[in-house]
Formats: C-alpha cells, sequence, structure tokens
C-alpha cells in the first residue's frame, strides 16, 4: 500500500507543477477562479496552496477540468493511473475528527455529514500549522483532534489528503460550532460534498420553506414595522415547526393531558422542554418518546435578527433557492430608484455602495430590483460606477462579481441542517449560556447554521 501512496503523491505533484506552469487558457482559469476565491478572504499562503488543489478539481477550461488536460497531454500514463486520476474529482474538503490512529494512517470522521474515511498516509506527513506552533507531523496526533483538509480517493475504500491541511486540536463544543460556522462562510458550495442526499434534502427544505412562506404572507415579499415582521415572523415559525414535525411522520393531534400521561413526565417538566428546544409540547413529546429517531435533517428556527426588530421598516424577501433576507433600507433603494435626481436622496451613494458590498445583500436582490426598475437601476450604476456605457443586460453580474457577490444561489441558512450538526450547536449554545451570563436585554450571540 505505501507504493500506492507514493504513487499517488508523485501523480499529485506532476499534476500541480502542470497546472502552475500551464499558459494560455488554462493559466487564465486559475487567475480567474484564484480571483474569486481572494475576494472571499482566502488569502493566506495556506489558503493559496487550497485554491490551488480546489482548482485541479473544481476549475473549468470549457467543459473540461485540469484533470482532463493532464491526462490528454500525458498519453503514456497506465490505465491504473488514469483511473486514479479521474477518481479525484470526488476530492473534497471536510471538516473532520480523527476518530482513530492507525498503523499507516488515520480514521476520519467527517462532521458536516457523519461519514467515516480511512485515510493512508506518507511517514513523513506533515499539518501546515495555523499559527506560530511547529508543524505537526501525524505522529502527534491524537484521537478527537480536529483537522480542516482535503481528501482525495486513493482505491475504493481508503483516501489520502491532498493538498494543505489546517490542525485545530481538540475543541469544546462551543468551538466546534464556531469551527464549522467559518466552515460554512468559506466553503459553503462544500457543505455536504460527499453525502448528496443531504444536500438535495437541504435544497428541498428551502423550496419548502419559501413556499409556506408566499402561503401565509400571500406573497414573496412583505414590508411591516419590525417589532410587527417579528411577531408574524414567530407566527410562521411555529407552523413552521409544525409542518416539519407532521412530514416527520409525528403526531402533533393529541392534547397536553394525553402527552403528559403517554410521556410519563409532569406539565412543568414537558413545558420547560418545550420551550428549551423552542418547539411546541406535542413535539417534545415525541422527542422523549424517540419516535423521530430515523430523521436525518432538523429545520433551524428562523428569527428576525434582534437589530431589525425595532426598526422602523423592514422588507423579509423569500426566494426557493437564494432563502430569506431581511432589509431595513428596502424602501429606500427603491425610492433612489424612483427620484428624479437619485444624487438628491440623503445617504443614497452609501447606501448603493452598501449593496454591493455587503454580503448580506446577494445577487438576487439585484436581479430583482433590475426586473422591477431597470430602466432607473442602469442609470443609478451608470452614475455610481462613473461607467456611462453600463448596460444593466449584459454587464450587472459581471459588475456583482466584482463586488465578491456569487451569482448563483449558494445554500442559504433557513435550510434544514443534518440532526446531529442541529444537535450540537443546541447543546453549544446551552454552554455558552450556562458559562457566561448575558445581560439584561441582551441576546447571547450564536455561530453556526443558526438564524438569530
Amino acid at each position: 500500500m505505501d507504493a500506492i501512496v507514493e504513487r499517488a503523491r508523485t501523480l499529485k505533484q506532476a499534476l500541480v507543477n502542470f497546472v502552475l506552469d500551464a499558459e494560455g487558457e488554462l493559466a487564465k482559469a486559475l487567475e480567474i477562479y484564484a480571483a474569486e476565491q481572494l475576494r472571499r478572504g482566502h488569502s493566506d499562503k495556506t489558503q493559496q496552496d487550497l485554491i490551488i488543489d480546489r482548482f485541479i478539481t473544481e476549475g473549468k477550461i470549457g467543459d473540461r477540468s485540469p484533470i482532463d488536460l493532464f491526462i490528454a497531454s500525458h498519453p503514456d500514463l497506465s490505465a491504473s493511473d488514469r483511473h486514479l486520476l479521474n477518481s479525484w474529482h470526488r476530492s473534497f474538503i471536510g471538516l473532520f475528527k480523527i476518530s482513530q490512529i492507525l498503523p499507516n494512517g488515520l480514521e476520519l470522521i467527517n462532521w458536516l455529514t457523519a461519514k467515516n474515511y480511512i485515510v493512508l498516509t506518507a511517514k513523513n506527513y506533515i499539518v501546515k500549522p495555523t499559527t506560530n506552533e511547529k508543524q505537526q507531523g501525524i505522529s502527534r496526533f491524537q484521537p478527537g483532534d480536529i483537522l480542516l483538509t482535503r481528501i482525495s480517493p486513493l482505491t475504493e475504500s481508503e483516501w489520502i489528503f491532498s493538498g494543505p491541511s489546517t490542525f485545530l486540536g481538540k475543541l469544546g463544543k462551543p468551538k466546534l460550532a464556531v469551527a464549522i460556522g467559518n466552515f460554512k462562510d468559506n466553503y459553503k458550495s462544500n457543505l455536504y460534498s460527499d453525502a448528496p442526499d443531504l444536500l438535495e434534502e437541504a435544497w428541498k427544505s428551502v423550496e419548502h420553506y419559501h413556499q409556506q412562506f408566499v402561503d401565509f404572507f400571500g406573497g414573496d415579499e412583505v414590508t411591516l414595522p419590525g417589532y410587527k415582521l417579528n411577531k408574524k415572523i414567530t407566527e410562521f415559525q411555529e407552523i413552521i415547526s409544525k409542518i416539519y414535525l407532521k412530514s416527520a411522520g409525528l403526531d402533533t393531534s393529541q392534547s397536553l393531558d394525553e402527552i403528559v400521561a403517554k410521556a410519563g413526565i409532569n406539565e412543568e417538566q414537558l413545558t420547560a422542554a418545550a420551550k428549551e428546544l423552542g418547539v411546541d409540547a406535542q413535539a417534545v413529546s415525541q422527542i422523549i418518546n424517540g419516535k423521530n429517531s430515523t430523521q436525518k435533517m432538523a429545520a433551524p428556527k428562523v428569527d428576525l435578527p434582534t437589530d431589525l426588530r425595532k426598526a422602523e421598516q423592514v422588507t423579509a424577501i423569500s426566494h426557493p433557492r437564494w432563502g430569506m433576507s431581511f432589509l431595513p433600507t428596502y424602501t429606500k433603494v427603491t425610492t433612489i430608484l424612483l427620484a428624479d435626481d437619485w444624487r438628491s436622496i440623503e445617504g443614497a451613494e452609501k447606501l448603493i455602495r452598501y449593496y454591493l458590498t455587503d454580503k448580506s445583500i446577494s445577487a438576487y436582490i439585484w436581479q430583482r430590483l433590475a426586473q422591477k426598475y431597470p430602466t432607473q437601476l442602469e442609470q443609478v450604476l451608470r452614475d455610481f460606477l462613473q461607467r456611462p456605457e453600463f448596460n444593466l443586460n449584459n454587464d450587472l453580474d459581471n459588475i456583482l462579481q466584482e463586488f465578491g457577490k456569487s451569482i448563483e444561489p449558494e445554500l442559504p441558512e433557513i435550510a434544514s441542517v443534518p440532526i446531529h450538526l442541529h444537535n450540537l450547536f443546541e447543546e453549544a449554545l446551552a454552554e455558552v449560556s450556562k458559562s457566561k451570563p448575558k445581560a439584561k436585554g441582551q441576546k447571547q450571540p450564536v455561530k453556526g447554521f443558526q438564524r438569530g
């Protein structure tokens, strides 16, 4: 097996050199891909090495990948080499926990999907440090340590490390929740790379959420004072919880007395448990009885962010792919677009710049504005960008990408998450709440898949 690992390493280095030495379309594709990743903040040396490694499998030159070009330019490769190289299209990045140290590698668990992997390593395998620590050799790893890394197939049942790895050590639940939240922010397109079934369920949950939003509010957009919208969102969330529980095969038709008697607990305990979980008493009863143990995904609780609850007005916009947006300034943007002289509106230029630069404003919001106010938006952007030749139909997507926005939807915050992640964030929040009592009226920040 050592020979196979060494051959894989040799092929990988040749592949990396091929990409770095390339000219023409391949070099241009790498430059564009790297620029996009750097705009997202992936600028340190480890991240730059990771960008190259990801480009090798994710990059496109026309309809072909760098691996395809490498194979085509090396006709002397054996059939086994070609098979190995092609299998690397399934490489992915994940946040892994070391579950076991093996004589020639590691057994890892992908925290995002709870899937296990046997990863074989060379004897001199090194993990790049994240700070001023010394480099971590595999001999220093321990069960429970966390690694941020990419892995690639080696055989049908074994994998190898691909590119640089970041050693995070042992993490308690709060810090692990933060690490997973950071992973979600930095590698959203890689959340469930090795679990297409979970990814499909997550996307379906966004579509279902959107439809329920439209049914409840009578459309995909609603504008209300912050405190009123918060009340409506709370009502809506209760409906979503019941629909989710029903889809999980849970019975929510029983009375409280029936639930108390069946669950074998008193009403006070049931009410406390319901409040802790953010669902109704019937849901807690089913959870206590273990009747939802086969459910793969859990719907996150969606709240109006605290700072918007006192806003004069907030616009909530839902989309079956882009998810939810809460915008306290959306109506002001429309006022700017409809004004005879948009610059006469106080704070107009600052607000346009905010909508272009802030990551909370998705490309979809711009596409929505372009659909509703095409002539006005085109003129405003011509003036703001000082590009009199700007054409909304031809140039908007390019402008949004220049400002670091993805023009394709990424899995939004409202998507359901795997049960084990949902539980982790609930437990992490509980630990943080116990260890750091919050001041009166202050909401404890949550980092992860929760929204609030």
